[in-house]
């Protein structure tokens, strides 16, 4: 045991290769309803059914995958398969639940983004995509009161709480580019008034290089996404970038109704793969508090700096990575796809879970000490409800990438459905806030909907663009 972190030897016998691979895989192809529905499979699995972790194990894992950049259901599949078999079982366990997902959304990807598909089909994508955006409230509102509780009770903290929150939100809806900044920004200045008001605390010099950084950072001089999740240039989640150079040759590509015949020249042409693989570094680095924290600067890369994607695409793009299984991240896959075809995809993939491989199998023995830590856990107090802002402020742009008036009525619905309380309010008191996000309503169930409605919509006579 390490740092109060059990090594992978400590469980009784060991787990054979093949079962991980098995199981594994298998919760990556039932794994629909994002990271909830994953974290229920992990822990039937492995506490539950098997007994080869504890149930203070699993909670421990969850609480430092909590605290890592990236995917945190992903994290913590590898995190159990570390435990049970080391770096080979981590590699192996996180590949098996990441491939289903992957295989899946790239074949809808061929689908969905082809130069024309069947009329029934582009009827389905703007219907699920009209439903994004309430999805993207529905997130947001779900990771609301876990964050409140965190500034228990005091006056002073509630406020810089809600600074934060509105900070994500504001840059979340119109700095696409700034994410990065405000995230950073947010978690510094917590950390940094959590270190001054401790009683008796000297000052500390090692966090005198970090408005620096924020600084740099703001204004593009380093690369803003692994600094936001305390990484540097030269890390392995960087130098991810450096396999962009012979990753491709000559994919197939599916046209788009912006980029013209082929999405192969005009992705190429426009940024080349080394922005495809730092897009896919930024998607890997920024996903605190859900995949969701990441869509309007994956939107803004995607749509507006490099045209890889109409907006149109991207809302479909949005809502493949929440009806597949699979984590949420899956959707760089389809931006990868769109600017370099299924190897870009491939590559955006890669690129993307990458960091989640090597912080998993180098920092798992001292996960316990990151829990521990104050400035960690002070810096998170300041990004996450900034990060939960963002989710919620993407809506903006997203719903503003809606073209029709019966998308308008769609996303209604979809927002009753998703956001409205589950029970009957009382007629003396209005549902408080931390009702409203517990309903057991899901997203999977809300797309598939929306994309019937869309199907029916455009069969008879409704407008779709592309």
């Amino acid at each position: 045991m390490t740092d109060g972190v059990p090594s992978p030897g400590d469980t009784a016998g060991q787990v054979p290769l093949a079962t991980i691979a098995r199981e594994w895989g298998r919760i990556g192809i039932i794994g629909f309803g994002g990271p909830p529905a994953h974290i229920v499979l992990l822990r039937r699995l492995c506490v539950d059914d098997r007994h080869w972790l504890s149930a203070r194990e699993f909670e421990d894992g969850i609480a430092a995958t909590n605290l890592m950049p990236g995917p945190a259901s992903t994290q913590l599949a590898i995190f159990c398969a570390w435990r049970l078999r080391g770096a080979i079982g981590a590699v192996l366990g996180g590949a098996c639940f990441i491939l289903p997902g992957l295989v899946i959304i790239l074949a809808l990807a061929v689908a969905f983004l082809a130069g024309h598909p069947p009329l029934w089909v582009q009827g389905a994508a703007a219907g699920a995509g009209a439903a994004v955006p309430a999805v993207a409230v529905h997130a947001a509102a779900s990771l609301l009161p876990a964050s409140f509780r965190q500034t228990r009770g005091r006056r002073a903290g509630r406020a810089r709480w809600l600074a934060y929150l509105a900070a994500g939100a504001a840059a979340g809806a119109t700095a696409g580019p700034l994410l990065v900044a405000v995230l950073l920004a947010c978690g510094l200045v917590e950390a940094g008034i959590s270190v001054r008001s401790a009683p008796g605390s000297p000052a500390r010099p090692g966090l005198g290089w970090i408005p620096l950084l924020a600084g740099l950072a703001r204004r593009g001089s380093l690369p803003a996404g692994p600094l936001a999740a305390g990484r540097v240039p030269g890390s392995p989640a960087s130098a991810g970038s450096a396999l962009a150079g012979s990753a491709l040759s000559g994919s197939p590509l599916a046209s788009s109704g912006r980029a013209g015949p082929s999405l192969a020249g005009a992705g190429l042409a426009a940024g080349g793969l080394g922005a495809l693989a730092w897009v896919a570094v930024k998607v890997g680095a920024l996903s605190f508090g859900g995949g969701f924290v990441i869509i309007p600067l994956m939107q803004h890369d995607a749509v507006v700096t490099y045209h890889w994607m109409t907006g149109a695409q991207f809302l479909n793009a949005v809502a493949l990575g929440q009806v597949t299984p699979g984590p949420v991240v899956l959707t760089v896959g389809v931006v990868g796809y769109a600017a370099a075809g299924i190897g870009g995809g491939l590559l955006a993939v890669l690129i993307a879970f990458l960091p989640s491989f090597v912080l998993v199998i180098a920092g798992g023995p001292h996960l316990g000490r990151l829990r521990s830590s104050e400035r960690v856990q002070s810096f998170l107090s300041g990004a996450g409800p900034a990060a939960i802002g963002a989710i919620a402020g993407a809506a903006i742009p997203l719903a503003r990438e809606l073209g029709h008036l019966w998308q308008a009525g769609v996303l209604l619905l979809a927002a009753c459905w998703l956001l409205a309380p589950s029970r009957l309010p009382s007629p003396v008191r209005l549902p408080s806030l931390s009702r409203l996000p517990a309903l057991n309503r899901g997203v999977v169930t809300a797309l598939l909907c929306s994309a019937g409605i869309g199907v029916l919509a455009v069969l008879a006579g409704a407008p779709v663009s592309r």
